[in-house]
């Protein structure tokens, strides 16, 4: 091969690359990886990983996510959910451990849903560590980006997941 041809064939390589390292920056992934923690009041905690799609002026809860059907809750892979000490959610008891989170979104009721499998799709009700109520409000503005966060309360947490115009919530303990 000539040098030239060398040189055009490094040339187009190079350009390419730049090409591709330039169109990424500023852009945003689509469903963003994010994390949430709760921490009780005895240092032990309840971690959440999640993708964090955006509404992008879609409809989402009884269109994009259909009511009456178990979601992955966020994007991509089902969230996880990762408490290093048993846990107390709606009465029940989730031991320490790392678990996948589903949800079955209604209008006015969501169940949350804690499975044992760490796999998607949602593997069923024989999988269920826990299903409990949360209850659901509509927060003060329009949530763009799908979000997972906790607030104290006591010495527990309320987790909520937020989007759109809906707030799903449910309280967290220390389990005994």
């Amino acid at each position: 091969m000539d040098m030239r041809k060398e040189t055009g064939i490094f040339c187009i390589c190079l350009l390419t690359l730049l090409f591709l390292a330039t169109a990424t920056i500023g852009h945003e992934a689509v469903s963003p990886h994010a994390n949430a923690q709760c921490t009780f009041t005895n240092g032990k905690t309840v971690t959440v990983a999640y993708s964090s799609p955006r509404m992008r002026g879609r409809k989402i809860f009884g269109e994009l996510v259909p009511y009456g059907e178990v979601w992955r809750t966020g994007a991509n892979e089902a969230a996880t959910f990762v408490p290093n000490t048993a846990v107390s959610i709606g009465g029940k008891t989730v031991p320490a451990g790392s678990y996948t989170l589903f949800t079955n979104p209604n209008p006015d009721k969501w169940t949350l849903i804690i499975s044992k499998a760490t796999d998607n799709p949602y593997p069923g009700p024989s999988k269920d560590v826990v299903r409990v109520d949360m209850e659901v409000s509509k927060p003060s503005a329009p949530v763009e980006a799908f979000t997972i966060s906790f607030d104290k309360i006591g010495n527990g947490c309320v987790m909520h997941l937020d989007w759109e115009t809906t707030r799903a919530s449910v309280q967290l303990a220390p389990g005994m």
